[in-house]
């Protein structure tokens, strides 16, 4: 289980951990993404807790898998440009906050958990969706370079973007995320902490398979 603030680097990591094991994968981000998606299309006011519940109870999402990330569909529509927006972004962390939609979408999480296995990320799989997962990390990168990853993400999707503007969204989704009562984006206490700010994907990715196979050394997957 892989959690951290958002542009820690959590998806296209946990891609190639799935892929490495054979495992399966849940990127649980996105899905908050899609139930934002879905509630700004059908216009519902974010702030109305009952609204966005009532608007998942009829939500029908899919993910297939891509290159670098899943592909997301909503609706049996490909959302993956419009889920990585930050106007998206923000409204996935202010529905984030209610305990209904929590609720609504911890179920669909944990039905994902099937043999061999599966490689989950977002900001409480480790201490709220699969508290007892062997093997948990903590990603973590500072808002810069998060928002400097960002930015170029969004330039290859063709999305304009500035720098400055993502890295004070980013700032302020950490501390929405953080202080919000339900699931606060915190480490696990018995996760793996990882600061990716100086590392590239193949270095982060090396280190998280080598904790992996020393853990499971007497322990096979």
């Amino acid at each position: 289980m892989a959690d951290g603030p958002s542009g820690s680097g959590k998806g296209s990591l946990a891609l190639r951990i799935a892929r490495h094991f054979g495992f399966h994968l849940l990127d649980s981000g996105a899905i908050y993404r899609l139930a934002a998606l879905k509630s700004l299309r059908q216009g519902v006011d974010l702030a109305d807790e009952k609204a966005v519940a009532k608007v998942l109870n009829d939500f029908s999402i899919r993910f297939v898998e891509g290159d670098e990330l899943s592909i997301p569909y909503l609706d049996d529509e490909d959302v993956s440009s419009q889920i990585r927006l930050e106007t998206t972004g923000d409204a996935a962390s202010q529905i984030a906050q209610y305990p209904s939609v929590r609720k609504l979408l911890l179920e669909r999480q944990q039905q994902c958990f099937q043999p061999p296995g599966l490689v989950a990320d977002g900001r409480d799989m480790g201490t709220v969706v699969f508290p007892n997962a062997r093997i948990k990390f903590f990603l973590y990168a500072s808002p810069e370079i998060r928002a400097q990853r960002r930015h170029k993400q969004l330039i290859s999707m063709g999305i304009s973007a500035s720098i400055a503007q993502l890295e004070s969204e980013i700032s302020e989704r950490d501390e929405r995320d953080r202080n919000r009562s339900e699931s606060p984006l915190v480490a696990s206490t018995d996760a793996l902490v990882v600061d990716s700010s100086l590392l590239d994907l193949n270095q982060v990715t090396e280190l998280m398979i080598s904790h992996i196979e020393k853990v499971n050394q007497n322990r096979p997957l």
